[in-house]
């Protein structure tokens, strides 16, 4: 039972990287930077928060607002 679990989560994470690499292909300039900071802020944060031993929901929600803003900024 435990290999068609795990089959069916890997289809499953398979479909969410499908459908999300998708969905950014009718997104203008800005609105791609703005995500794509959003992600890699949230991801910076957690991780910065995990080494700190700080709250890693705050740090991630932090690091996606700090990197939004800076994606939307930049040219």
């Amino acid at each position: 039972m435990k290999t068609a679990t795990s089959a069916f989560t890997r289809s499953l994470a398979i479909c969410a990287c499908v459908l999300s690499l998708s969905a950014c292909s009718n997104m203008t300039h800005t609105q791609q930077r703005t995500l794509s900071g959003a992600a890699i802020g949230a991801g910076v944060g957690t991780v910065g928060t995990v080494m700190t031993g700080g709250c890693i929901t705050c740090g991630a929600a932090i690091g996606a607002a700090v990197g939004a803003g800076a994606g939307y900024v930049t040219r």
